[in-house]
């Protein structure tokens, strides 16, 4: 079989390759002959378009060495049972290794005090530092990149405080780290402050004026995650008053960039992006792209495919309608409990008699998804869960009431348990949602769905709507039902738009409202 490397890859990929029997071509110039082979590498510019595939007749594996594969059209590879796999730890190291850079040159003054003494000044008291020993270091978001942080951080002797609710409490336990009950924790206690979060529209501007506010005098910031993750001139007026110490920065919200008001700052120090650029991480990316392209090839296990075969045409009918149901009921579920540590699936009816692990799967998409550093997707799912110390545990009843087939799925937290349930209704199959917040009710799912649990009295219901007209948002469906305990009631709404966290809680403030949550099931 024939393997085309379209880009520049390091040696040992190459080599690999060669020597589990592949004849492999290099350079994207090959490319125009792309039906001639069996597997493809690339890296970020070779642009993989559904053009390019339909001459790939023979084409079974791509492999991209990287994380991302924004440059892949995985639907239409999936279409033609190609195998797109990447290289999702090729980075993870090296990102890790810089941010302990940045936080030892921030505490030792390194790249100022280096910069003073070129331009022929000795300011040895001026840029004297603090020792790392004994400081507290903050992490917000305690995945991959997070936990090998904070291994290293506890080798110079530091307290280590995290902050991850879709972290088990294990995971900490096991690292050594203290688990904070909030970012506002975090925030009271850290001497450095470092940001290992998703970019997600929760997450984006993280770090403003209202979070810098809550932090110790003199915090020193560091970011080598996500550009968007802190408002630029939050940062800078915190410097300005001394509210913030430092930061170091290796990632910003418009890039390249070689102007910012920040980089005028003494005691900011910034570098290009550097987070995943050493050798050892573009030949680990390689090296582990031809991995996955030898293991599609040769019948192995493909433990990075970002896609999955399609499912057998026999299970198709019953279980591909609940693929989105479940995974939109552990979004749900997962909102409701703010975090987790278990994920449990029970399955009722004629699904009993089925394979249901791509449901399970579906569930643990819907709790992981937008609170992960990396992209979580069909095949990735399990293990990311289980690096994080998530439990997944299944059941299966063949006697399901009301319905033929039921999906529960309860998401667990320290001492909180959210079951959800849900089902599909009609020829067309649409997701429907039969119980939350302990109570049963039917409404149809779409992509904004709001809960509100109330005092059982009458105009509460207006009360939610006239606010929501207020802010110009439209409720296009509505069930109400019993709670959890007696005199209370909730209702759910699904909406035209997402409905922001401040409007619930405007509402929540008033009286009669216990509580409120948004969530966006897409």
């Amino acid at each position: 079989m024939k393997v085309l490397v379209a880009e520049k890859i390091g040696a040992s990929g190459i080599e690999l390759l060669r020597a589990s029997g592949f004849d492999v071509d290099e350079g994207a110039e090959h490319l125009d002959s792309i039906g001639d082979y069996d597997g493809l590498l690339i890296r970020s510019a070779t642009q993989v378009t559904e053009e390019l595939l339909e001459q790939a007749t023979n084409l079974k594996a791509i492999g991209r060495a990287g994380v991302g594969v924004d440059n892949v059209d995985v639907d239409a590879a999936t279409k033609r049972g190609i195998i797109v796999a990447n290289a999702p730890e090729s980075n993870v190291v090296t990102a890790a290794e810089h941010t302990m850079a940045l936080l030892l040159a921030m505490a030792r003054n390194v790249p100022q005090a280096q910069a003073s003494l070129k331009a022929g000044r000795w300011d040895r008291s001026k840029y004297s530092g603090i020792e790392l020993m004994d400081k507290v270091l903050g992490i917000l978001g305690f995945g991959r990149i997070g936990q090998l942080v904070a291994e290293r951080a506890k080798g110079f002797g530091m307290r280590v405080v995290a902050y991850d609710p879709f972290i088990g409490a294990d995971r900490y336990a096991q690292l050594g780290v203290e688990k904070a009950a909030s970012s506002d924790e975090v925030y009271a206690i850290a001497d450095f402050l470092t940001l290992h979060l998703p970019k997600t529209p929760e997450t984006e501007g993280w770090l403003d004026a209202e979070a810098l506010a809550k932090c110790k005098d003199g915090v020193r910031i560091l970011n080598v995650a996500r550009g968007p993750l802190v408002v630029d001139e939050d940062l800078q007026a915190a410097l300005d008053s001394g509210k913030v110490g430092g930061a170091a920065l290796d990632v910003f919200r418009s890039e390249p960039v070689t102007e910012h008001p920040l980089f005028g700052y003494d005691q900011v120090i910034v570098t290009p992006h550097l987070g995943a650029s050493t050798a050892e991480a573009t030949d680990r990316a390689g090296y582990q792209a031809a991995e996955q392209i030898v293991a599609a090839l040769t019948g192995g296990a493909v433990t990075t495919a970002v896609n999955v075969p399609a499912v057998a045409a026999e299970d198709l009918a019953v279980l591909g309608p609940y693929v989105p149901l479940t995974r939109a009921l552990g979004r749900i579920a997962a909102g409701l409990a703010g975090g987790v540590d278990r994920v449990e699936v029970e399955y009722l009816g004629d699904l009993a008699e089925y394979d249901t692990r791509p449901l399970g799967v579906a569930a643990l998409l819907g709790v992981l998804t937008g609170h992960t550093e990396e992209d979580v997707n069909q095949v990735n799912a399990p293990s990311i869960a289980r690096e994080r110390g998530i439990e997944l545990v299944e059941t299966r009843r063949s006697q399901a009431r009301d319905f033929n087939e039921i999906v529960r799925v309860t998401v667990v937290f320290g001492d909180r348990r959210e079951r959800v349930v849900g089902t599909t209704i009609g020829q067309q199959n649409r997701p429907h949602l039969l119980a939350a917040w302990g109570q049963n009710f039917n409404i149809q799912l779409e992509d904004h769905l709001v809960l509100f649990q109330y005092s059982d009295v009458p105009g509460m219901i207006g009360r939610v709507g006239a606010a929501f007209g207020e802010h110009g948002i439209n409720i296009t469906a509505a069930s109400v039902g019993y709670g959890r305990d007696e005199g209370e009631a909730v209702m759910a709404l699904t909406t035209e738009s997402s409905v922001p966290n401040a409007v619930i809680d405007e509402i929540v403030a008033t009286d009669g409202f216990i509580a409120g949550r948004s969530v966006s099931v897409v």
